[in-house]
């Protein structure tokens, strides 16, 4: 009888049942999404020397609250019940709780999904305010292989406010445009015919859909891929180079970030980084003292008021996203709550966020390996949650 490895006792199955056909799907997710870098290939985005990770706050009469006034479940219930793997809550730059599922090491990377997107603009906008990137210009004229596509045309806010004219289908379980889309970034197993496309191709070949550019909210995920392409042809640098050097270093992150690549080490800059949760609080708090860390200007305040406040509302209202923040709307890959709310937030499938008030100082991180893709009750029961304790801290 095979010897049961400490890694099946810890996890509840062998290593090698994981593989890239399965990876996204409970249980294995739970491991894989802290260790995506044993799935798919990956690039480093180094954080130099990496700052000390904060001594855990435990608040457990925190989490024994219910999470509505009218009783309901407890805020660790719902935290299990969403699959949450870990969340941190601070207040004016302090951490005052950290939650973190059984089996997960506080020093876990996570895999981030879409905050992936949020965290690629705010590359975009420094190199913006660095006169390197000019918004308002066309995807072609730094990408000429858009030539016969959608991109084309489209410029580069376009891109970051999902505008774009794009005939693509964002269902995640598609057997399709999807699935297509995946084995080109690496994250499915190949083809069996060996002629799966890279990340730049794939894009190259999307059409226009039936509207102009830069009218309805269509959010879209190969926009933020092409943004990453975007940024390396302006720069001449590798996209976790550009993140390293103008971001996860100057943030003082405690650890390295890593982002997958295709096999032409194009970034999969609209899903693929992973970086531990402690990290993308340090973002959310940057953010919230105008862009800086300990005195030093990472992103401008020019750009987090264009951000915070010129979402267009009405085109959130008509777009494919307005179930999920009813008053809500979006600007340069950020989401803005709206309603009188000044909170905004970055979020990715399968229950990740990054959520920041402005208004009380409060900055949440949360980041999960839930069974499905997509969830509108977990998504509103969270996000309910979050509301309620940057009120009620």
């Amino acid at each position: 009888m095979a010897r049961v490895t400490e890694f099946e006792t810890i996890n509840g199955f062998p290593r090698e049942e994981i593989d890239l056909a399965n990876w996204r799907i409970r249980p294995y997710s739970f491991w894989s999404f802290r260790n995506v870098v044993e799935m798919v290939r990956s690039a480093r985005i180094r954080s130099g020397t990496g700052a000390t990770l904060p001594e855990p706050v435990d608040k457990p009469e925190l989490l024994s609250r219910p999470v509505r006034s009218d009783a309901g479940p407890s805020i660790h219930e719902l935290l299990t019940l969403s699959e949450t793997d870990s969340f941190i809550v601070s207040r004016n730059g302090s951490i005052v709780c950290e939650w973190h599922a059984p089996g997960v090491d506080r020093e876990d990377p996570h895999l981030v999904f879409s905050i992936s997107k949020s965290i690629t603009a705010l590359v975009a906008g420094i190199l913006e305010d660095q006169g390197i990137l000019d918004p308002s210009g066309p995807v072609g004229m730094l990408v000429p292989e858009t030539a016969d596509s959608a991109y084309a045309d489209a410029t580069v806010q376009d891109l970051l406010d999902m505008r774009v004219s794009l005939d693509f289908d964002e269902s995640y379980l598609s057997p399709e445009a999807y699935a297509r889309y995946r084995r080109a970034m690496s994250w499915n197993p190949p083809s069996s015919d060996g002629k799966d496309e890279g990340m730049l191709s794939f894009l190259c070949g999307l059409q226009k859909a039936s509207h102009p550019h830069g009218g309805i909210h269509d959010y879209l995920s190969p926009n933020s891929d092409m943004l990453g392409i975007v940024l390396e042809r302006a720069t001449g640098e590798r996209f976790p180079d550009l993140c390293s050097r103008l971001l996860w270093k100057p943030l003082g992150a405690s650890a390295d970030a890593f982002i997958t690549v295709d096999p032409h080490g194009a970034p999969r800059t609209a899903g693929g980084v992973s970086c531990r949760p402690h990290d993308l609080l340090a973002i959310g708090q940057m953010l919230l003292n105008g862009g800086t860390v300990n005195g030093r200007r990472i992103v401008s305040q020019r750009w987090i008021d264009d951000m915070q406040q010129n979402g267009d509302e009405e085109v959130w209202a008509r777009g494919t996203q307005a179930d999920f923040l009813k008053t809500g709307r979006y600007r340069n890959n950020w989401y803005q709550v709206g309603g009188g709310s000044n909170a905004f937030l970055a979020a990715g499938i399968h229950g990740q966020f990054l959520y920041c008030d402005p208004d009380t100082g409060t900055v949440i991180a949360c980041t999960s390996s839930q069974s499905e893709p997509q969830s509108d009750a977990l998504d509103q029961g969270l996000l309910g949650l979050f509301a309620m304790l940057s009120k009620e801290l």
